[in-house]
């Protein structure tokens, strides 16, 4: 004890002597300046700005509020310096006294200074000119014009390497994020860090609330996150209020969208003579029953895509106020978005309602404290987007054309309640055998009795406290949390024409939906997060040094219940619940889970006369996910740049403002997996315990390795700039499925580390800025290139099979897979000699030809290979932008190149062997020898058409101009504009929509063209 009283005076002046300059440790007077950084014209606080007190090494760096302090500074007369990228950096004399605050307000404006930028990365910000890792920004003022309702489409074509893809133009569908690649069978979703808080979904953002959205690609940026950073990190800061008058800001916009670029199906004329000559070619006898039916009276002339879209509304208005004191800044936002989609009646509406607070406060000089608290509720009417069941839109593309959307009033099955059109031409008991016009549904009744509403409950925020320990070491502890509380309800009513099918208690009820029935489920899902940092950084003459190290807890819980019943008495809205259904046939079922992640994580940056640079990160995560020995992770990184622009030898190349140079590598991880994979599960069976899944005690992580090698130009001040990356990411222990022999018993598959997939690609992104006279104008563009290939899987897991894809070493995830069209058999003779080894062949001349891989004159399961690849080669995003006075301009253009989807909806239309409807294609279709070597002959037979082959295998790629939008200000605080969306697509996919993710296209709900009217303005 006596040896450590000893040491501390001497700790306490090596301490002093590493964070301060030499005039603090001799104790001259000394006061404190503290202030805020604001953007000289929207007066938004700007997050992230590094304040300098030149000649001293005093600097800050401002927080989420835009506030700095800096203590401990010398009394006298000083100049303060505050640098971001794309912003001037202009001095501010400050004269300081002894004991004295000084307050002060910084207003950047706009300007061309890109290596000042602040850019926010893991738990703190990083000068753009010392990041030596992959990390990209997105201009919020850019993309401010996209109009979009969720901030995962704001990131769509903004990133190289970033590839974003709505699941369906349905309102409130997911959105698919992917950075680099898909590394894993899993997961491959980003980590989302929110003003400090993790989250795995960001649907509840209001985009009009965000800052600052920053992506970190590669190892170096995001292992600061170890175990949840394998597919990348997306950190995002939303905004705060600022010290001065206060203001409120409204945005508001409304429109309409309509489905566009739909296939023209055949009418009811076209339909007939196809299905006549169907029939012909089949080889059925006797009297064709179509050109009978041609000569009928009745017959309908519908076009079931066009009854199925209607003309959708959109809406969107948000409100913000905001203002403070030099102490005590405020901002409260309200948002309200609603969208009712283009199919009819409404049963395909989504709204969002939210309402965001933000706090921060300077107790003292040295002390900051704050709030962000977020409130989300969402309400999503579901409808059959994807081809799933019921199928809405799928039925609309194969309904037929003859068959009327309503019933005549005089048909004895008409009911003012459901007036529908069911089973077709129906007046009599249903008789199968004379069912020439299948059994499809009608869509427009299926969207009409439509009832599944999603509902989603959300408390998003956090406080934090900051405090000064002195002037280049800070203590922050943020507390973090995000509360859902789910509802979903769906109410299967029964409809439609008795067919005479279904239990004997529902005869004489209608074949949809029977019984009528209530599906319904509650859900809680709690996130606690805590994390403590301390922070230093200092500049010392030519060196800078900055260096953090934290903690993180995470703990989750989820449960959920879940009930069901069938045959309700009553279907109105005040019995749709469960204790009005019947009791024969119910179900309830509920469970529970909860998983914790505990961290210790830090991180350094060292740089040499603004020219060597050297970041090196570490984490160390400890997850329950995984068994006992095996919970600890360790991911490592480290980056390394270099400034060739300020060497001696470049000084007299003037028009190169900036050139670095720049190489990471590091590891990853990846705890998305279930909870309790590593045990063994039990069921029980009477009086026994059996084993239902063997558990794996030597489960763990699976791991990202990663490497990059980058260059960034700027060119004429940097009014041009680069930025060039070539990427290899490796992610390995890969977690797999394996069976275990039938002889272990009736087990599910046990969880093993096993399978590699690798990702490797380029990137390149470009900004060039201009201005003539009172005309400005920009460019921003960027691309990525993305290889994936599967190197590894379990010996007793060769290959993963899908319905139309297959997964296996040496090719990509999820690779298309099936038989090779190369053409149609013209006559007998051809067919007799490319099927030489088939007694018999059943296939006709029109048929489909198959290449015979193996040459063994079989076509059969060995002549199957690798036909499409589902995931992008390459993404890309261009934005133009000018303004000329009060008038501004700007377009968005997206697009993505080879990918292919499986397109079933053109099989089940052009290509099947029942009687749907087709698209005007089959026009063309194999009529006799020569007339087609793409098309097969009409016919009811197989042509072929029912293997999964290369025919429906499309190649998906598109150019489509986004956004288009032109806007006039009327004032200093008003602007007026009108904005387009999905003006044109240019594409060679035949589907509905080439940008949905599905590999598998069933029929999907498009996306559609939108005009909105809206307005900006400031009171």
């Amino acid at each position: 004890m006596i040896a450590l009283r000893r040491l501390l005076p001497l700790a306490g002046a090596l301490l002093c002597a590493a964070a301060a300059p030499t005039s603090m440790c001799a104790q001259q007077p000394s006061g404190t300046i503290t202030g805020q950084v604001v953007d000289s014209a929207t007066r938004q606080p700007l997050v992230g700005v590094n304040v300098v007190l030149e000649g001293t090494g005093l600097g800050a760096i401002t927080r989420e509020d835009g506030t700095f302090s800096i203590v401990g500074v010398p009394a006298g007369t000083h100049t303060l310096r505050a640098r971001r990228i794309g912003y001037g950096s202009v001095p501010v004399v400050v004269n300081v006294s002894e004991g004295a605050t000084v307050s002060v307000t910084l207003a950047l404006e706009k300007g061309a200074a890109v290596l000042d930028e602040i850019v926010v990365v893991g738990y703190t910000t990083q000068r753009r000119a010392n990041i030596t890792g992959a990390v990209a920004t997105v201009d919020m003022a850019e993309v401010e014009t996209r109009r979009v309702p969720d901030v995962a489409q704001v990131l769509q074509g903004q990133v190289a390497g970033l590839t974003v893809t709505q699941s369906t133009g349905a309102p409130g569908e997911d959105i698919s994020i992917r950075i680099r690649g898909e590394g894993t069978i899993g997961n491959n979703s980003p980590l989302f860090i929110v003003d400090g808080v993790p989250s795995r979904d960001i649907a509840f953002l209001n985009p009009a609330d965000v800052q600052s959205m920053t992506v970190l690609k590669d190892a170096s940026a995001a292992a600061i996150y170890g175990s949840r950073a394998s597919a990348g990190v997306i950190v995002i800061t939303t905004k705060h209020g600022a010290s001065g008058k206060s203001t409120v800001d409204l945005n508001s916009y409304a429109g309409i969208q309509r489905a566009t670029n739909l296939p023209t199906m055949l009418n009811a004329t076209q339909y007939m003579n196809k299905m006549e000559e169907a029939w012909n070619n089949s080889g059925f006898t006797g009297t064709n029953p179509y050109t009978v039916d041609k000569g009928r009276t009745g017959l309908a002339n519908t076009d079931w895509l066009h009854a199925l879209f209607t003309t959708g509304r959109t809406q969107d208005v948000q409100l913000t106020a905001s203002g403070g004191t030099d102490k005590v800044q405020y901002l409260l936002s309200g948002g309200l978005n609603q969208q009712d989609g283009i199919v009819v009646y409404a049963n395909d509406r989504y709204q969002r309602l939210d309402f965001r607070t933000n706090i921060n406060a300077g107790v003292s000089d040295r002390l900051n404290v704050g709030t962000n608290l977020l409130l989300s509720y969402t309400a999503q009417d579901k409808l059959s987007s994807k081809g799933d069941a019921p199928g809405i839109i799928r039925h609309a593309l194969i309904r037929p054309p003859v068959i009327p959307v309503y019933k005549d009033p005089s048909d004895p099955t008409y009911s003012a309640s459901d007036p529908f059109t069911d089973l077709p031409f129906f007046a009599t008991p249903w008789d199968n055998n004379n069912n020439h016009y299948e059994f499809s549904a009608n869509p427009v009744a299926l969207a009409y009795f439509t009832n599944d509403k999603r509902n989603n409950f959300k408390t998003f925020g956090s406080m934090y406290a900051e405090y000064a320990v002195s002037s280049v070491l800070r203590f922050k502890s943020n507390l973090g949390v995000d509360l859902n509380l789910r509802h979903n309800k769906a109410f299967n009513q029964n409809f439609g024409d008795d067919n005479g099918g279904g239990s004997a208690l529902d005869q004489g009820t209608g074949r949809q939906n029977r019984p009528t029935g209530l599906n319904e489920d509650r859900g809680q899902e709690t996130t606690i997060t805590w994390n403590n940092t301390l922070s230093y950084s200092k500049e010392l003459q030519r060196h800078e040094i900055s260096a953090l190290a934290g903690s993180e807890y995470i703990t989750n819980y989820s449960s959920s219940i879940v009930g069901s019943r069938q045959r309700f008495d009553y279907v109105r809205d005040n019995f749709q619940y469960l204790d009005y259904g019947g009791t024969l046939d119910q179900n309830t079922g509920g469970s529970a889970s909860e998983w914790r992640l505990f961290s210790l994580f830090g991180s350094a940056t060292y740089v040499f006369d603004t020219r060597y640079m050297i970041t090196a990160n570490l984490r160390a995560d400890a997850s329950s996910r995984f068994a006992v020995n095996h919970q600890w992770g360790y991911f490592p990184s480290v980056s390394v740049g270099w400034r060739i622009s300020n060497e001696r030898f470049m000084q007299n190349v003037r028009w190169i403002s900036d050139l670095k140079l720049r190489a990471s590598a590091g590891t990853l991880g990846n705890q998305e997996i279930d909870n309790y994979a590593f045990l063994t599960l039990l069921r029980r069976q009477g009086d026994q315990f059996l084993v239902s899944r063997y558990g794996n005690p030597d489960l763990k992580w699976e791991t990202t390795a990663q490497k990059d090698v980058g260059v960034d130009v700027g060119v004429l001040n940097n009014k041009l700039y680069v930025s060039l990356d070539y990427f290899v990411k490796k992610t390995s222990d890969i977690l797999l499925p394996i069976s275990l022999p039938s002889i272990v018993g009736n087990v599910s598959p046990t969880i093993v580390n096993a399978g590699e997939v690798s990702n490797k690609g380029f990137e390149v992104a470009l900004n060039f800025t201009g201005t003539r006279g009172p005309l400005k104008y920009a460019i921003t563009a960027n691309a990525g290139t993305v290889t994936n290939r599967v190197d590894k899987l379990h010996p007793n897991l060769p290959n993963i099979i899908g319905d139309v894809y297959k997964t296996e070493v040496g090719h990509p995830l999820g690779a298309f897979y099936g038989y090779v069209m190369e053409g149609i058999y013209q006559n007998q003779n051809e067919i007799n000699t490319h099927l030489f080894g088939t007694v018999n062949p059943p296939e006709q001349p029109g048929d489909i030809r198959f290449k015979d891989l193996n040459g063994d004159g079989k076509i059969n399961d060995n002549d199957r290979t690798f036909i499409g690849n589902s995931i992008p080669k390459l993404t890309y995003g261009l934005n133009l932008s000018g303004g000329y006075r009060r008038l501004s301009v700007s377009a968005f253009f997206q697009g993505v190149g080879g990918v292919d989807k499986y397109n079933d909806a053109k099989q089940i239309t052009d290509y099947d062997s029942r009687p749907f409807n087709h698209s005007v294609a089959v026009l063309g279709a194999w009529h006799g020898e020569g007339t087609s070597n793409t098309i097969p002959r009409t016919t009811f037979n197989d042509n072929g058409s029912s293997k999964k082959s290369s025919i429906f295998v499309e190649d998906a790629s598109y150019f489509r101009l986004k956004n288009l939008e032109v806007g006039f200000s009327v004032g200093p605080s008003r602007r007026l504009y009108v904005s387009a969306q999905n003006l044109f697509t240019i594409t060679s996919y035949s589907g509905l929509d080439p940008e949905s993710t599905d590999i598998l296209d069933r029929g999907t709900y498009p996306q559609a063209k939108a005009f909105l009217f809206g307005i900006n303005a400031a009171f």
